[in-house]
């Protein structure tokens, strides 16, 4: 079996799903001169990723991080569609649809099937559910790997990466290449275990300040406001759940439980009411705070 292509090869690149993590890893790889398909489910959602990509260039040109040029030339290196079929003939394909389980897993059987080379690397961006399960969906468990980004991709230089058992040293050694000396980005490894490395450390973090605001110890507002100016964190939990959206906090934590059974992990009720009532953080308007839409 010939090895997959290193990073230096690796120049048609997939990304499924068109959502603010989708439509970041496709800018990124864009921006960074590769040929880059996003598939969405329908044309009506490939539009919409459109926009949010070109939305991020231009607000990278105004705020100096890159030049008008350099924007529309990542522009015209994407191709967005609605249909999963187009990308047969990438060398890796990114998955980034909803944090849930099935959803994933029927993006892996599909593309399993669609995806020509069989050498081809088929990656998840998924936060926390096991690597293991999506490549068990495949005929190609050894070149499936978890390439775990950060919101938003652009900005924040982390990528996890993440071998389940199956995953070949080719292939992993690949994607490190890929992420490190094509996108630029720094890499960690991690196992496969749910919530890799960051998650298992922010998950229950962020819990406890929802607990907190729950309870009525302290507003989110003070939540915040003591762990941005008391510990000189960027932003404090509950702004950051809002910026994660609340939904996939939620999801994550769920994983992390399944795995785990800690109660640190389970999701709060406070939580669950608030993604029940569509009170998703930033991308609804409403979360722990209110935000204007852009």
């Amino acid at each position: 079996m010939n090895a997959p292509a290193g990073s230096a090869r690796i120049r048609r690149v997939g990304v499924v799903g068109g959502g603010q993590m989708g439509a970041g890893i496709a800018e990124v790889c864009a921006r960074a001169g590769l040929d880059t398909v996003v598939a969405e489910a329908d044309a009506t959602a490939a539009r919409a990723a459109r926009d949010r990509v070109a939305v991020s260039l231009e607000r990278a040109v105004q705020r100096g991080k890159l030049d008008r040029i350099s924007a529309e030339d990542a522009l015209a290196r994407l191709v967005f569609t609605g249909d999963l079929e187009d990308l047969a003939d990438r060398q890796l394909v990114m998955e980034a649809v909803t944090e849930d389980p099935d959803a994933k897993t029927a993006v892996f059987t599909a593309l399993d099937k669609i995806v020509e080379d069989p050498e081809a690397v088929l990656a998840t961006n998924t936060s926390a559910i096991p690597v293991m399960r999506l490549g068990t969906a495949t005929g190609r468990a050894d070149r499936v790997v978890g390439l775990h980004f950060f919101n938003p991709v652009p900005v924040l230089p982390l990528v996890e990466v993440v071998p389940s058992l199956h995953t070949s040293a080719d292939t992993l050694r690949a994607v490190e290449e890929f992420a490190r000396d094509t996108l630029g980005k720094t890499t960690v490894r991690s196992q496969d275990r749910a919530g890799f490395v960051v998650n298992a450390l922010l998950i229950p973090y962020l819990l406890s300040a929802v607990r907190m605001a729950e309870s009525g110890f302290a507003s989110a507002a003070d939540v915040d406001a003591g762990m941005e100016l008391g510990c000189a964190h960027p932003m404090g939990p509950l702004k950051l759940a809002d910026l994660i959206g609340l939904d996939t906090v939620e999801a994550i934590a769920e994983s992390l439980y399944e795995e785990f059974k800690e109660p640190l992990y389970a999701p709060p009720p406070l939580l669950r009411r608030m993604v029940q009532a569509g009170l998703l953080g930033r991308k609804s308007g409403r979360g722990f705070h209110t935000y204007g839409r852009d």
